[in-house]
């Protein structure tokens, strides 16, 4: 097939993965990429490249699928790196698509405009797969075999860079799909054993992490099988709903978690990678009997032990095991669910006041919603726990923890589906990274909630530093009017500054059929009870 340049090729890729919008910056080495996307598709100007990559990586979490963002070459594919390595972190399907010097200029450092040195390593040290084009003949195969990289369980971010006099060329393509490698072949021996002692456990409990949110059929099959309790981490939240009784959740690390799993005589963890912050740095403490399943074999026993590592994807070997599942014994299950009732009582206690935002977004939000959070307060201790997801595809947040990049998840995951509201929870220090992106919010105007906790500065890192040091240090920031910001953008304005203003005003502002920012006056509300400090060592402390 032939196409009169590169852009027209690209959306015939992005057409064939499904995808509709791209969100990037226009540059003078991506132009004819951007002027075809905008010609036949959606694209989406961002005002970063990060909030490009991290728009796109939300895209494809709110659809399950993928998402794609173009970036310049240079300065502007450095933009990116660190919402490509939020991918990375994440395993979330990403298309990243940058421009280059003219290919004649490759390599040859001598600084025609946006060069920079060795883009391409930079490009794999963040990516799950990297490669450039070369000729106008191969364009399509590399952005295919860069899709079918990204798209491969466990999943990641791939990156494309191409040369700018080769994105105007005229292309040439061979639209072959690239074949997919099967996925890895469990150990019969180890299957049958870990089949066996699943048979003889009798108070189970399983964890699910996010390789879990691709086998949720067969993860909930199992969980009702053993009456087993299901503990999360943060990725595995909505694998099996929330408001299900055996689901106790993110919550492992509290004393009643510890208690449970102290005694539970077998763990059955799926695509978990133990997370430092999910496991108090390490020092949880899981049962002796542990069967772990991960597609990555490097995930198997690498945080701890397993005593049956099962190399393969989750829903095919759940499936292999669910014929050995026995009920667990009297009185596990009831316990399990007086559990999940106790930690999300003694969490929503310790929340004051806010606990009334967090149960009026659960009222106001259909099952389905999107809940976009950064890391913040109102996130790391209510958000990533007790505001209830009923699917993966609603739950979006940073994972590797990085701060500033809620919005643009928003605003991605927001695109992918505009019937669906999305809300984003937000921090003022976290917004501020970003600030830009609420031009594009207004711009885009899509059916979105940007809740603002507004508290002066970084919350979690304030709280710390009052607990374990002698003074504050760079924690107070100034914050801008809100009200004045939102008006400036155009866009409506509503603030919470009572617990009594939290249903009315989510209720308004979820409503709505376009963008809303919502300023939480933390100073006027009031505090939680126990201030939040992250699950993190302090050795002077």
């Amino acid at each position: 097939m032939r196409y009169d340049h590169g852009g027209a090729l690209l959306v015939a890729v992005l057409k064939e993965l499904g995808i509709d919008t791209v969100f990037g910056i226009v540059s003078v080495h991506n132009l004819p990429l951007v002027e075809a996307v905008d010609r036949e598709l959606r694209f989406v100007p961002v005002r970063h490249e990060a909030t490009a990559v991290n728009a796109a990586d939300a895209y494809g979490r709110a659809r399950g699928s993928i998402g794609c963002a173009l970036t310049s070459t240079g300065t502007g594919a450095g933009n990116a790196a660190g919402s490509l390595v939020e991918a990375l972190a994440s395993g979330t399907s990403v298309l990243h698509v940058t421009g280059q010097v003219e290919a004649e200029f490759l390599g040859s450092g001598r600084g025609f405009i946006h060069e920079t040195k060795d883009q391409l390593g930079m490009l794999d040290a963040v990516s799950k797969y990297a490669a450039t084009v070369t000729s106008a003949d191969e364009a399509g195969q590399v952005l295919r075999e860069a899709a079918a990289a990204a798209l491969a369980a466990p999943g990641g971010p791939a990156s494309v860079e191409w040369p700018i006099d080769l994105q105007y060329a005229a292309q040439t393509d061979s639209p072959d799909a690239p074949g997919s490698e099967p996925a890895p072949a469990v150990d019969p021996a180890e299957l049958a054993a870990a089949a066996a002692l699943l048979a003889s456990a009798g108070r189970p409990l399983i964890w699910a992490g996010g390789g879990a949110t691709r086998a949720r059929t067969e993860l909930a099959a199992l969980v009702e099988a053993t009456g087993a309790g299901l503990l999360t981490s943060n990725s595995g939240r909505g694998s099996v709903p929330e408001d299900h009784p055996q689901v106790i959740g993110n919550f492992a690390t509290t004393p009643a978690g510890r208690a449970l799993l102290a005694d539970a005589d077998l763990l059955l963890t799926v695509g978990t990678h133990f997370r430092s912050n999910e496991t108090a740095d390490y020092g949880l403490q899981l049962p002796e009997q542990h069967i772990q399943i991960d597609i990555d074999e490097a995930a198997l026993g690498r945080v701890y032990p397993a005593t049956h590592a099962l190399h393969g994807d989750a829903a095919p070997v759940l499936d292999a095991l669910l014929p050995h599942a026995r009920r667990a014994e009297s009185g596990w299950t009831e316990r399990v669910g007086q559990v999940r009732t106790d930690v999300r009582a003694a969490l929503h206690d310790n929340l004051g006041p806010q606990a009334a935002i967090c149960d009026a977004l659960r009222e106001a939000l259909p099952r389905d919603a999107v809940v976009a959070r950064d890391v913040t307060i109102a996130s790391s201790s209510w958000g990533n726990r007790l505001l209830e997801m009923y699917d993966p595809t609603a739950n979006v947040f940073p994972r590797g923890g990085g701060i500033g990049q809620g919005l643009g998840m928003g605003i991605g995951a927001a695109l992918a589906d505009p019937d669906r509201p999305t809300v984003v929870i937000a921090g003022d220090g976290g917004l501020a990274v970003h600030l830009g992106e609420l031009l594009t919010l207004a711009q885009e105007r899509p059916r979105l909630t940007l809740l603002v906790f507004n508290d002066g500065g970084y919350g979690v890192l304030r709280n710390m530093q009052d607990r374990y040091a002698d003074r504050r240090s760079g924690v107070d920031l100034t914050t801008p009017d809100f009200e004045l910001l939102a008006r400036a953008c155009r866009l409506p304005y509503l603030r919470i500054a009572d617990a009594e203003h939290a249903a009315p005003v989510i209720g308004q502002a979820v409503a709505s059929d376009g963008p809303v920012l919502v300023e939480v006056d933390l100073a006027a509300l009031g505090p939680m009870k126990n201030p939040f400090t992250p699950p993190v060592k302090i050795p002077t402390a």
